[in-house]
């Protein structure tokens, strides 16, 4: 079942680190204030609140220098093969990381130009601090579907001759 928003943002006092804490909130603010969906908000702060948890109470984002903190928390999301054999595990692992990376980069690139008085720039000119540099793994899966999940060529013919729309028949026997 889904989490809500709302239930995601109760987590945030949780956080062991009054800083972290406070830079989520910030965060959050950020993405209200432009205009980001709920939906959005929700999926980064499921990513960050994890992530200053796994950081503990000693440990600020401002502390963090190497790729190596960020890779430990990400590794925690690798499954075995048995518990996983479609090695899915590597979507949940990418997800993460984009997210982490785009936290970082509004901290560093936002966050730090904004408490210096400075004229933040916008998203598209931002950098991304090297130790956030982490390329995405790549999957060996053709398709993020699974065989069952396929549709075989009658499934798709018993469809088309309910469509009523020639255009969405052309595209559904493409």
């Amino acid at each position: 079942m889904p989490v809500k928003l709302t239930t995601t943002i109760s987590k945030i006092p949780n956080v062991p680190n009054f800083t972290n804490s406070a830079l989520i909130n910030d965060f959050y603010q950020y993405m209200v204030e432009n205009d980001s969906s709920e939906r959005n908000q929700n999926n980064y702060l499921k990513v960050i609140i994890p992530f200053a948890l796994f950081l503990g109470p000693d440990i600020t984002f401002y502390e963090i220098k190497r790729k190596e903190q960020i890779t430990q928390f990400l590794d925690t999301k690798i499954k075995s093969q048995e518990e996983d054999p479609d090695r899915k595990w590597i979507t949940t692992w990418n997800h993460n990381l984009v997210r982490i990376k785009h936290f970082f980069r509004w901290l560093y690139n936002y966050k730090k130009l904004k408490h210096k008085d400075e004229i933040p720039q916008t998203e598209d000119n931002w950098e991304t601090p090297e130790f956030a540099k982490i390329k995405q793994k790549k999957t060996k899966r053709i398709s993020p579907y699974a065989e069952a999940e396929l549709w075989e060529r009658d499934d798709i013919l018993n469809i088309i001759k309910y469509e009523p729309y020639k255009r969405n028949k052309a595209a559904l026997s493409f």
